[in-house]
């Protein structure tokens, strides 16, 4: 099976656009976001319970079985469950019999090996899973004994978590979350996208999907996302950025340091400024300003500030530390 992968999302029909809520605009964007940009550019998308975060993610690809090498190889890890193992995900090897009776272990591989991984509500897989999506999402590899695989380019992974049960779930630990580039939050549909839904589902003609882009013009985009031109003093902002969700007293923020346990990482950094990049690649500019890094900080950002207890019992959200850091940084 292959898959073609879909952009904008703007162009999909209601059905497979609905669910994205009032993160539909953005989500179009994330798209192209994180299809753009080298590095790690994986997505974590929390949606409200039902929310179909699943059927968004699927929507971002069209299961071709006729695009042959245009396609894009997609692997879905179906709805990960407590009793999910590394090896449903990576694969494992099994010991053949030849016809004249040698034995020989043969690599079956899992579904890992693609272009774009779907890793539907990756909190309910046990940590081992969630563990043996590192190598494949920093180093594009996977290793079994003494051998490495390398995988195919572009890979992405795309991973939807169901924030409201809270039983057999696995918080993923800040080693994994950090290697998502954006962490997107998707709510309900509003009244109107509810009424397409049903609308959509009660048609008797299946819905077309029409691929718009290809791997090769992906590959394309990301050299051109790395040579749009940032300014130093951009370099400068989104450092300051990060370096006030660490030591916030620095900028005047003290009453914040009670509140942040951790701040974020140097793949904060690293990220913001490829997704500024790309933000900029995809409003039609060769230059990043400081509009395009605020444009992209919270989804960057929202999951690599760590909250304290104190904050979570006086309903502190990450949204308005980010604020509060956004509208505290000297913008240049």
């Amino acid at each position: 099976m292959r898959l073609v992968l879909l952009l904008p999302l703007g162009q999909l029909p209601p059905l497979l656009r609905a669910p994205l809520s009032s993160s539909a605009a953005f989500l179009e964007e994330a798209a192209a976001l994180t299809a753009g940009v080298g590095g790690a550019p994986h997505v974590d998308m929390k949606v409200d319970p039902w929310s179909w975060g699943s059927l968004g993610v699927d929507a971002s690809g069209n299961k071709d079985e006729g695009a042959g090498d245009q396609g894009i190889m997609f692997g879905y890890a179906a709805d990960d469950t407590p009793d999910l193992m590394p090896a449903d995900i990576i694969g494992s090897e099994v010991l053949e019999t030849a016809a004249d009776g040698a034995r020989a272990f043969r690599f079956i591989q899992g579904p890992v090996f693609c272009q774009l991984l779907m890793a539907d509500e990756i909190n309910r897989a046990p940590a081992k899973v969630q563990s043996a999506l590192l190598e494949a999402m920093q180093e594009r590899q996977v290793t079994i004994g003494d051998t490495t695989f390398p995988l195919d380019e572009p890979f992405l992974v795309l991973a939807t978590q169901n924030p409201v049960e809270q039983e057999g779930t696995y918080p993923l630990p800040e080693a994994q979350v950090d290697r998502f580039m954006l962490k997107v939050v998707i709510g309900y549909p509003s009244r109107e996208e509810e009424r397409a839904i049903i609308r959509q589902n009660m048609a008797t003609e299946p819905v077309k999907i029409n691929p718009v882009i290809h791997p090769e013009e992906i590959m394309k985009a990301r050299q051109l996302v790395r040579e749009v031109y940032m300014d130093e003093k951009i370099e400068k902002y989104i450092v300051d950025i990060v370096f006030a969700s660490r030591f916030p007293r620095e900028v005047n923020l003290g009453r914040l340091q009670q509140l942040i346990s951790y701040g974020g990482s140097p793949r904060a950094s690293i990220n913001l400024a490829l997704a500024a990049k790309a933000y900029a690649f995809i409003k039609r500019r060769g230059y990043v300003i400081p509009e395009d890094v605020r444009a992209v900080c919270h989804d960057v950002l929202r999951h690599r500030i760590g909250l304290t207890y104190e904050a979570e019992a006086e309903n502190i959200s990450v949204e308005q530390i980010i604020n509060d850091i956004l509208n505290t940084v000297e913008v240049p």
